[in-house]
């Protein structure tokens, strides 16, 4: 039996969790204001826990952990935590 070799995109792959699972990392909001130029403004230089969706933007940003975690619950996300 042949093997057949099936290659994704970068964006097929980053499409393959979504609405379904999301990530949840602490960031800072430096990196987020540079990388989401569209968030509304934040105070520079703090950690907040960001929840994510599979394909990289963010559906719910908080300084507690446990309002980001609620966020998923919410949306009927699966979770998994990044370091």
């Amino acid at each position: 039996m042949a093997m057949s070799e099936f290659i994704l995109t970068d964006l097929e792959f980053a499409q393959l969790g979504e609405g379904r699972v999301a990530y949840l990392k602490r960031v800072r909001t430096d990196d987020l204001a540079q990388k989401f130029p569209d968030l509304p403004p934040m105070t520079p230089g703090i950690e907040v826990w960001g929840l994510f969706g599979a394909a990289g933007d963010p559906i719910v940003l908080s300084d507690v952990r446990a309002h980001a975690l609620a966020g998923a619950q919410e949306h009927e996300l699966e979770t998994v935590t990044l370091q």
